[in-house]
């Protein structure tokens, strides 16, 4: 079965930078598309990233420009890095496949953006 367990999460400030990590064990994370999802508080988890098996990025509007989804096949994870950083970034991250049938998810990492 696959898991997955992000990590890399914390405190920033604002206009700073932090780089998340998803482990993907029980299957080559180069084998399937995943994404990045965010949770604030209070709404839904909505995916912002999500990188091909051919690592094609797409990126939702509001991290454009901000954030870089990337592929580590030698540790098998799937990276966010977070530039930029704005308030409104506060939340819980998580990753997964970006469509269909949904892998167990992971405990997710949060992220505070302080000004």
């Amino acid at each position: 079965q696959v898991q997955l367990v992000e990590s890399g999460g914390g405190l920033a400030q604002a206009g700073g930078s932090l780089t998340l990590s998803c482990a993907v064990s029980g299957t080559s994370s180069s084998l399937e598309d995943i994404g990045w999802y965010r949770q604030i508080e209070g709404k839904s988890r909505d995916l912002i990233a999500r990188i091909s098996i051919l690592g094609d990025p797409i990126y939702e509007e509001s991290v454009r420009g901000r954030f870089r989804i990337f592929i580590d096949n030698d540790k098998h994870t799937v990276n966010l890095q977070m530039d930029k950083l704005r308030l409104e970034d506060t939340a819980f991250y998580y990753c997964n496949r970006p469509s269909g049938r949904r892998h167990p998810w992971g405990q997710g990492t949060k992220v505070t953006v302080s000004s």
